[in-house]
């Protein structure tokens, strides 16, 4: 992949103008760029396992602000929410990456976040709205990802519904991950709900019966259960990224795509920590996500898409990781409702 070159005046100026406290100084201020002789130069931001930005981007931002950055890393979305809430009233760090809309209305309600929200983030993408004390930084669609190679080699025409995988002649073909232990599960089961409302759950036993195998999490089934990884996995159907084909690129051909009928929207978000000991760091390094820089740093380090319209994407996404022109959604404050309840009755019939 590309990697596009930092712009180091840029974050910098940038940075100058939002590591204030509660009043943050203008651009012109030079106190703004870095902490005072009093303030806390150290801070800790709580990331999910996915997190990775080049390290020029994250010596820039400890350059210019004088902040010493610890990465506190957690599992997936849903085990970071999870333990945000069980830490609230002695917080892991001072910034949260990674919270995604599957979750945040859990982590919005029991009061884990401040009440930040980062100018910086200028031109984001339509539809990307933020959230109490959330910015949106980044955004990818779960899909259903098939092995294009292995259906021309069966002669097998491609399911392109929620409703063809439970067809039989896509038996035994499918792997998912599980929605209790993985964010893109999750985003799955949503999407089912979406379509399927409620008979989600016969849905589900549709699959079941139709052979789905449940991973507890997306690096087994890409890499061990699918076969379009690296061709060695027996199931030529997994759940992933609308942006996974972008990276099985070959000879200028993917071997991979996306079934864009089976995608849902996921968002994932940054935000200050209630009761954070180095609050106006923490909002310098959310308004550093939301950059230009940083976003522009996104698809390949992260692989989704940047929240800010005007990032550039790498080249390979242009022909093939193009965004779903219709994907699954649901809002944040019903899956904030029912997410729990789902979660258990999931468990119940189908884990």
């Amino acid at each position: 992949m590309k990697r596009l070159p930092l712009a180091t005046l840029a974050v910098a100026l940038l940075l100058s103008a939002c590591t204030g406290g509660a009043q943050d100084p203008g651009p012109s201020d030079p106190s703004a760029a870095a902490p005072s002789a009093s303030a806390s130069k150290e801070l800790t931001v709580v990331v999910h396992e996915s997190f990775s930005l080049p390290d020029d981007l994250k010596a820039a931002f400890e350059e210019q602000t004088g902040y010493r950055v610890t990465y506190l890393t957690q599992d997936a979305s849903i085990a970071l929410v999870n333990q945000l809430v069980l830490t609230k009233d002695a917080p892991l760090g001072d910034a949260v990456y990674g919270i995604d809309n599957t979750s945040s209305a859990r982590a919005v309600a029991e009061g884990v976040l401040a009440d930040y929200l980062s100018p910086a983030l200028t031109d984001p993408v339509p539809g990307l709205e933020p959230q109490p004390g959330l910015t949106p930084i980044d955004f990818g669609d779960v899909c259903i990802n098939a092995d294009v190679a292995w259906f021309e080699e069966k002669g097998l025409a491609l399911p392109v519904t929620l409703d063809d995988l439970a067809r039989p002649e896509y038996k035994d073909l499918l792997v998912v991950t599980s929605p209790a232990s993985s964010s893109p599960g999750l985003a799955f089961l949503a999407a089912t709900i979406g379509v399927k409302g409620e008979g989600w759950v016969d849905y589900w036993k549709s699959l079941e019966a139709n052979g789905l195998k449940v991973a507890s999490g997306w690096t087994e089934a890409y890499y061990t259960d699918f076969s379009g990884a690296d061709g060695k996995g027996p199931r030529p159907l997994v759940l992933s990224y609308a942006s996974s084909p972008a990276y099985t690129v070959t000879d200028g051909a993917t071997t991979t795509t996306a079934l864009p009928e089976t995608c849902f929207r996921q968002v994932e978000y940054a935000g200050v920590l209630a009761g954070a000991e180095n609050e106006a760091g923490a909002r310098a390094f959310v308004d550093f996500l939301a950059s230009p820089e940083v976003q522009a740093a996104i698809p390949g380090d992260m692989y989704m898409y940047p929240a800010l319209a005007t990032a550039e994407l790498p080249e390979e996404w242009a022909a093939f990781a193009p965004v779903p022109a219709a994907p699954i959604e649901l809002s944040a404050e019903e899956l904030g409702a029912n997410r729990d309840a789902w979660l258990l009755q999931w468990t119940d019939e189908i884990g």
